[in-house]
């Protein structure tokens, strides 16, 4: 068990127990730093409010989400008006390649699972749409997801695996290391 302080924190510094906001690995606090190296000792900068000027926008894990969705049943209806299987697949493979790249880092973990999901969603939909007005709704809503989905299925595992593979790259193991640090009380 570390030693306890006895003395206050440096004033606009929170107490050494206390974490500053944000959820990632911080920086070694200054005190700590200048223990161990003496020359390193760093000053915290404010993070930007806004974006800077240049940089892409950013999507919330749920927004990355509704983006597929969106998509795909955009491509769902435009296959059914234009007879073409294919487009669906490239709508859903090209919205999870937009979702990837554009949202936050902190919510590439729920971003990752939801693809499949988020397909599934818009297809019901779109297939209930088709399906209205028609004898015999349950089995034509039924006959249009089994054909839509096997058709697009290696879509699916297309744009479900860009999505691990951008993720990985923008820092999916970090977040698997948070959730295991919270699940396991270390956070």
């Amino acid at each position: 068990m570390p030693p306890r302080k006895s003395d206050s924190p440096e004033p606009g510094q929170a107490p050494y127990f206390v974490r500053s906001s944000g959820r990632g690995r911080e920086e070694p606090s200054a005190d700590r730093t200048t223990r161990s190296h003496p020359n390193a000792a760093r000053t915290a900068e404010p993070k930007p409010a806004r974006p800077a000027e240049g940089s892409p926008p950013r999507l919330t894990g749920r927004g990355g989400v509704l983006l597929i969705v969106v998509f795909s049943f955009a491509g769902t209806m435009i296959a059914h008006l234009a007879s073409t299987p294919a487009v669906p697949g490239v709508a859903f493979t090209l919205a999870c390649l937009a979702t990837a790249a554009l949202v936050r880092p902190n919510d590439l973990l729920s971003l990752s699972v939801s693809p499949p999901i988020a397909y599934f969603v818009a297809v019901v939909a779109a297939e209930s749409l088709l399906a209205l007005g028609n004898e015999g709704f349950a089995r034509v809503l039924i006959l249009g997801l089994a054909s839509r989905l096997a058709e697009v299925a290696p879509w699916l595992f297309l744009g479900t695996a860009l999505v691990l593979v951008v993720a990985v790259f923008r820092g999916l193991p970090g977040n698997l290391r948070t959730l295991g640090d919270e699940l396991n009380g270390r956070k």
